[in-house]
């Protein structure tokens, strides 16, 4: 493989390792997954293995119709989620599924977190939906996640947990630490008295200038 497939490896290794050491997994739970453009192909962590244990040599690349092409590891067993999310998506480069406690809380409640706080609208795009139950690793579940990112950046799966995506890992890595404290707050919020949600014009705006004037944008896609 190419010189950006090695590069893709070793930032998702050191990525997963931050994913774990903030307490958006346990174990080898959860996974993470990276676009290489130029190989017209996906880096994917390996299935069932602790984060601090993953090496390169462990690290899986297939091409978008699942075809290992590289990697001693057998790919996590959401590829199919990673792949249909990449066909839906053609801006995003990075997907991250976690297990992070209060946003897996309001996913087993089949509960959307409402758009509540300015950065998850601006990040995320408003509201963070529930995808209906699906097996993990399922077809149906991959479709129905893929569906629901079309719109925004970040989606709750029914019973088991999160999916945030980014144009970058850094960007995918900061929803899903968004959603999980966008969840915190929400639960945080709704015992003392009904949160006051943003409205969708409110929303729009706040999305569309992350959009266009927050950050340093030049050269920020790679």
């Amino acid at each position: 493989m190419s010189l950006a497939a090695d590069k893709a490896k070793e930032r998702l290794i050191k990525l997963g390792i931050k994913v774990a050491e903030s307490g958006l997994v346990v174990g080898a739970w959860g996974n993470l997954s990276y676009r290489v453009l130029k190989d017209d192909a996906v880096v994917i962590t390996p299935s069932g293995m602790d984060y601090h244990r993953i090496t390169v040599r462990d690290m899986v690349v297939v091409d978008m119709d699942g075809q290992v092409r590289e990697g001693e590891g057998r790919p996590s067993t959401e590829l199919a989620l990673h792949l249909a999310v990449y066909r839906a998506r053609p801006d995003v480069l990075c997907v991250i599924h976690t297990h992070s406690p209060y946003a897996s809380a309001l996913a087993v409640l089949r509960k959307p977190i409402p758009p509540i706080l300015e950065d998850v609208a601006a990040v995320i795009g408003g509201e963070v939906p529930v995808t209906e139950y699906a097996a993990p690793g399922s077809r149906h579940l991959a479709v129905s996640v893929a569906r629901v990112l079309e719109k925004v950046n970040a989606v709750l799966l029914a019973n088991h947990g999160v999916v945030g995506v980014g144009q970058t890992p850094e960007e995918a890595f900061q929803v899903c630490q968004l959603v999980e404290r966008a969840a915190q707050v929400y639960i945080l919020a709704t015992a003392v008295a009904p949160p006051v949600v943003l409205s969708e014009e409110e929303v729009a705006r706040l999305r569309k200038a992350y959009q266009t004037t927050y950050g340093q944008k030049e050269g920020v896609k790679e």
